[in-house]
Parts: structure tokens; sequence; C-alpha cells
């Protein structure tokens, strides 16, 4: 086995918290998160959240200062728990590792990231210490299954090169296995003091389906046809007049109940108008937002009347299309549920976040 690429696989399961975790909740194994996911934003907060609090490698490019008294110098009280600035080192080559930064930060940029590591850091310890009050446990027998995924992802065969690759990377396996712990402990409660209370509704969704319909039907097919009645030249404002009148003629054979292809073939300026007028089937959100709007307002089987563009005039019919029925609908609400799951948990998550933090002592050293 190449150590080289073992090590590289080892580091993204064992990273430290990233600045843009939001919290573990997601991870729990006893409440998955809700399915049918319509963005990135599901993915993005469990791959958020699983860097929360593994250990990095130490071979960033961002030195410590020099001196193991400066090195263990306190830089944050968490009521009794004590942020040391290794730890902070820690966390900032992990973060510069993880972000693939080869040279060293500016000195302004370097404190202003440390100040937002440390608050991070802060957080996570607050949540490890609400678990312990809320008499949170972790099993020795789930840290050893943790343990255990964390060495298959590695491709390591056996406990002797397993911690070959840990001693590579400088840790050590007792290290390891407190930081699983700990997030475990951290997804257990946070299911706990957020996940549980966090509920959607049927009438929340409902309404979300009202106010977003359009969007949510963005890429449903349709299939219509048109019929242009252009001026010529279409710089005279009189060539536009006569036109109208023509359209305004064909518009009147549409509502008599001729058919719509043959007047297209008869009186369209269109290319599509030797096809009847066919635009073919159609994907919402294809055509620009005016003439789609024209179209997917009518009925199947009905016609616009004539419409102004700066083309000429058009007259559209709707032969059929999709709407959000049946699994169609049933999978929208789906994704529905998820969307308003995933913003009631953020809310929830950072109201926590700042009742528990208003009630703890902080004192901030750095």
């Amino acid at each position: 086995m190449d150590t080289h690429r073992a090590i590289c696989r080892l580091v993204p399961l064992l990273l430290v918290t990233s600045l843009g975790a939001e919290g573990c909740g997601w991870l729990s194994r006893e409440t998955p998160a809700p399915a049918g996911s319509v963005s990135e934003a599901v993915r993005e907060t469990q791959a958020r959240a699983r860097a929360a609090v593994a250990t990095p490698p130490p071979a960033a490019p961002v030195a410590p200062p020099e001196g193991p008294d400066v090195l263990d110098r306190v830089i944050a009280v968490v009521n009794s728990d004590a942020i040391t600035l290794s730890d902070l080192q820690e966390n900032l080559a992990a973060y510069l590792y993880e972000s693939k930064q080869s040279a060293k930060p500016e000195p302004a940029q370097e404190q202003e990231l440390k100040e937002r590591l440390l608050k991070r850091m802060i957080e996570n310890r607050l949540q490890l210490q609400e678990a312990t009050r809320e008499q949170v446990t972790v099993e020795d027998t789930e840290v050893d299954e943790q343990l255990a995924d964390v060495m298959k992802r590695t491709n390591a065969t056996s406990q002797e090169e397993f911690d070959k690759l840990l001693k590579a990377q400088g840790l050590m396996l007792e290290g390891v296995k407190k930081r699983l712990r700990e997030q475990l402990l951290i997804q257990r409660v946070v299911h706990r003091k957020v996940q549980l209370r966090v509920s959607v509704t049927e009438e929340e969704i409902e309404q979300y389906l009202f106010e977003n319909r359009e969007k949510l039907e963005t890429g449903l097919s349709y299939h219509a046809r048109h019929i242009l009645v252009a001026p010529d030249p279409p710089g005279q404002e009189a060539a536009w007049e006569a036109a109208r009148g023509r359209a305004e003629e064909v518009w009147a054979k549409v509502r008599a109940g001729e058919d719509f292809a043959e007047l297209a073939r008869q009186f369209s300026n269109d290319p599509a108008a030797k096809e009847g007028g066919d635009l073919g089937e159609l994907k919402q959100g294809e055509l620009t937002s005016d003439l789609e709007g024209q179209i997917l307002r009518l009925r199947p089987g009905e016609a616009s009347a004539p419409y102004r563009s700066k083309l000429g005039f058009h007259i559209f019919k709707l032969e059929w299309k999709e709407g959000l029925s049946g699994e169609t609908l049933a999978q929208t609400k789906r994704q529905i549920r998820d969307i308003l799951f995933r913003q009631k948990y953020a809310a929830r998550l950072a109201a926590w976040l700042e009742e528990i933090r208003k009630r703890a002592i902080i004192e901030v050293r750095l």
C-alpha cells in the first residue's frame, strides 16, 4: 500500500472543525436526514458536520510560536474548560491544509482566521458541556465502530498499518478515539435539543407550494404551437399596424374554430410554419419568460390573443403541459418538507447555540 496515498485518504476523515460547520444533527444514527433533497444544501451540511470534530495533519505551513510556554498558553476558558494556543494552532493548520493554502496568510488575515476558528472551538466546547449536563453517553463499542469505519476508509489492512498512518500524521490512537467520542456526543445532544424539536406541518408544505409553484414547475414539459405575424419592413410603424390587423384576423379564425396548424401554415412568418407552427416539446424555462408566460397561462387546447414582441405578433396554442400531480407532486412535497426542515433546523440550532452561549462564562485571552 502506498503510504502517501493512504495518508491523503486519512486526512479528510480526521480533519478538525471547519469554519462553516453548523452542528452535527444530520449525522445522528437515530434520525437520518429527510429524504428527497432538492439542492446541495443537505450534502453540504453533512460534509461540514463530518469535519466538525476530527484531528488534522500537523503539516500545514503555519508554524506555532516558539517556546513551550507560549505554545501551552491558555487562550480561552469556557466555563471550566481551557483552550490552549496549541489547540488553536492545530485547528489553523488543519484548516489551511483542508483549503489547500500553500502559503502562510498575511498577519491580519491569520489573526482574523484564528478568531473565527476560536469561536467555533468555543461552540464545540459548549455543546460537549451540554451533552454532559444532559447526561448523554456513548458506549465504547460505538466509538470502536466509528474507528473501524475510519480504518476501512483508509484501506489499512491491519491495526499495525493503521497505527503507522496515524503516527505519520503525528496522531495518537487514543486522541483519535477521544475526538470520535466527542463527535458522537455532539451529534446526540444536537439531535435531542434541536432535531427532535423541529417539525413541518402539511399546512406549511401547502403554503410553500402555493407561493413557489412557478419555480417548482421549472423543468416540467409542455407542447405548444405558434403563429407569428411579423411587420414588413419591421422598422416602420405602418408595417406594425398592418401586422396587428393581420394578427387580429388570424385570431378571429382561431376563435371560430379553424384548424390552428393549417392557419400557421398559411399565415405564420415563423420557420415552424411548415410544421403547422409546432414548437415541439419544451421544458419550462427554455423560452423567454414573457413568451412562456403567454403559453403556460393557457389550459390545454386553448389559444392566446395576439401578443406583441420585438419580432411581431404571436398567437400561441397549448397542446398539453405537465403539472404537479401524482408522483411528481408527492416527490415535490417531500422536497418541500426537506427544504422547510433544513430552514427550521438551522434557525433552531442557531437559537440553541446562542442560548447556551449566553448562560456560559467565557473568557477569551487571544
